[in-house]
Order: structure tokens, then sequence, then C-alpha cells
């Protein structure tokens, strides 16, 4: 049952994440030459905000329902989840077989790089804490590691880079170590992953990964020379030509059409229009307070609205009331937890007395209900124990028909 609200939390974020998606999208496609990188790549925590507030808490406590819906139903009708909980089955399935497949590739890369031990002393650009190794199946230098990240550098580095143009580029892998981007990208491609039905999600995290290296080339060249700039722009598209890109939690210097979208970037190297960034963080704050009304309001319905078993047990008709005749209702009152379950199952009245009780105690006990956040409690239910079409009416409550 867990599983099954797992999933059905994970479809219902779906609208929301999809608008989030689209927005960072079109913000790292059009927005960067007002924005700038480093501020729309800060925008990337507007993703778990916005969850956490959609997905507020609301209360300690299950809420109370006051009304319930009216509705009469027929004896044996099938009310059930199968199938929703082999869609959730079906989704664990394949979102574990791609973790497991995704990072079994990972591990084997790291396997075949044979690292070797650098057997001269540390390129003078590069901070002593570091630890760098030489292989020689790699052809640019690169951070692999999630934990304990290493800086991996070709074995003919030497002959590939001049000094000013290696210091650089050097600087460029040194960024991704400090700011512990191989665990931070490990964390987006799981999340990825576990988002595999949606595209928006995939095209946002290729957005969120050429942001982060647009930021880490603003860092690198900031208060550098004119001069500079050219050094490592070639120093790129070196290492672009002869690097390969892929669905990695490593960095790497992307295609073509990123490469062309960093060199821009760091020709503009300019400032960014304060209007325009003002009005995108107006427009977030007030999305955000959106949200958390909206979240106010939904639990305002919920409190008013019908809650309907997606599973219901039918009560036993009692031989003897059957034989005799008797026909009566039973009004009960009880709670159902966050995991859709029944429970603190009360009677509050019955019509006659100590005749169908039981039997409507037994059935309410193996009913199932939605998941949700928080549950319910005090929810009436009647159940109208008739031979004929006569049945009483108890209130604002739902009403069961029991035929015998």
């Amino acid at each position: 049952m867990t599983l099954q609200i797992v999933f059905n939390w994970l479809i219902e974020q779906q609208l929301l994440l999809s608008f989030l998606f689209a927005g960072l999208i079109l913000l790292e496609r059009f927005g960067l030459p007002a924005l700038g990188a480093r501020f729309v790549y800060k925008l990337v925590w507007l993703l778990p905000i916005s969850l956490i507030v959609a997905n507020l808490p609301n209360s300690l406590n299950p809420m109370p329902i006051t009304t319930i819906t009216h509705y009469l139903v027929t004896p044996n009708q099938a009310f059930s989840s199968d199938l929703n909980l082999s869609w959730a089955l079906l989704y664990l399935l394949i979102t574990t077989t791609l973790i497991v497949f995704v990072f079994t590739l990972h591990f084997r890369f790291v396997k075949s790089l044979q690292l070797m031990a650098l057997p001269t002393s540390l390129p003078a650009s590069v901070d002593k804490s570091v630890k760098v190794y030489l292989s020689n199946n790699v052809t640019t230098p690169m951070v692999i590691g999630i934990l304990n990240s290493k800086l991996v550098l070709p074995s003919n580095y030497a002959s590939q880079y001049d000094n000013n143009s290696l210091a650089l580029i050097l600087e460029h892998e040194q960024v991704h170590i400090k700011r512990k981007d191989n665990l931070i990208n490990s964390a987006l491609l799981i999340s990825t992953l576990m988002l595999w039905f949606n595209p928006l999600a995939w095209l946002g995290y290729t957005s969120i990964r050429r942001l982060q290296e647009l930021t880490c080339d603003e860092r690198v060249l900031a208060n550098k020379s004119a001069q500079q700039h050219i050094l490592y722009s070639k120093a790129l598209i070196h290492c672009a030509t002869n690097g390969s890109a892929g669905l990695m939690a490593y960095s790497h210097y992307g295609d073509k059409k990123t490469m062309l979208q960093r060199l821009n970037n760091i020709k503009r190297n300019g400032g960014r229009s304060r209007l325009a960034k003002g009005s995108l963080l107006l427009v977030a704050m007030c999305m955000i307070g959106g949200l958390a009304m909206a979240k106010q309001s939904d639990n305002e319905m919920k409190k008013t609205s019908s809650v309907t078993p997606i599973k219901r047990a039918e009560p036993l008709y009692p031989v003897q009331a059957a034989q005799q005749g008797i026909s009566g209702s039973v009004v009960l009152k009880y709670d159902i937890t966050a995991t859709g379950n029944t429970s603190n199952i009360r009677i509050v009245s019955a019509t006659p007395e100590n005749t169908f009780e039981k039997n409507a105690k037994i059935a309410l006990s193996q009913w199932q209900y939605k998941p949700s956040a928080d549950g319910y409690k005090d929810v009436l239910v009647q159940l109208d124990f008739a031979l004929g079409n006569e049945t009483e009416e108890a209130g604002s409550i739902e009403r069961l028909k029991v035929s015998h």
C-alpha cells in the first residue's frame, strides 16, 4: 500500500512539475542574455520549494468530515484498486531497471579508466587537496566520483594543452569539485529516472546540466583578461571536439549546440538586467504564494467533500432477521487512516438494536479508501438492511442498502 501511496502522489505532482520544467527550459533557452546563467541556475531551487509548499501537511491530526454525499448502491457492487496497484508495480519495475542500468554503466565506465598515479608533480594550478590521476582512456580532463571526487587527466595532457589553457580548464574542473556537482548530478539523475514517463523532466535535466556548465564558465572567467577569455574558449572547443557527452552524472563539455551556447555566454559576460531579475523574482514569489493559497483552499474543500471507498465489503444479512422479516439500519462513525484503512469504528445508532450492528462493523472494517496525506476522522455511514425498498433517513450521511 505504501507503493500505491507514492505512485498516486507522484502522478498528482505531474501538472505542477511540468509547469516548472517548462518555465526552466524556456528561461535557459531564451532568458540568459537578460538574466545570466547564475541567476537562472539558482531558480532551480523553485522545483523543491514548490513541491514542499504544495504538499505541506494539512494538520497534525486527520481532517474531520462534516458532510458526506448521499448515494445508494446495490449489493455486491465491486470496488477495487487492483488496476492502480498494477500500474504502480509496473512503474516500480521500470524505474528500478533504469536506475540499476544507468549506474551500472557509470561504474563500468570508472573501472574502464584504469587510473594511474601521477608520476610527476601536480600542475601548479591544481589545489593540493585534490586527488589527481592519469588515464589512457580519457581525452579531456574530468572529475569522477560522487562522494570522493577525483580529477582525471589524459596521460598526454602536457602535449595537448599549453600551460595557460590547462590552468583555465583545471580551474573549471575544480569548481565542479568544490560545488560537489557530481553529487548534485547524481540526485538530479535519479529524480529524472523516477520521472521517466514525463518528457519535460528529461528536457529539464538537460537544461540544468547546461546551466551548471555555464555557471562554471562564469566563475572561472570572473576578473579574467580578454586574452584569457580567448584562451579559455579555444580550450573548451578542443575539449568538446575530443570529449563525449552522455547520460552521466559526471560533467562533460557538451555537444556542438551546448558549446555554441557557452561561447555566446562568454562573449556577453556583461551586466544583466536588474529589472528582468526583479520581475522574475516577483513572479516566483507570487507563484509560491499562489500554491500556498491553493493548498489552503484545497484543505477547506476536503473538509466538506465526500470520501468514496475504492474497495467495499458488503455486510451479511443476519439469517434470523431475514427469516423473521426484520428490516432496519445502522449508523456508524469511523476514522480513515492515511493509508486508506478504516479504524475506530463506533455505532451511533441502530434500528432495531442488537440485530445488525455486528455484521455492519465487520464489513466496515474491510473497506478501503484512497490513500491521503493525513486521513479523515468522524466519517458517517448508514447501512440500510432492507428486505424490500423501504429505508430510513438518518441525516446528512452516506447510505448503503443491504438486501437479503
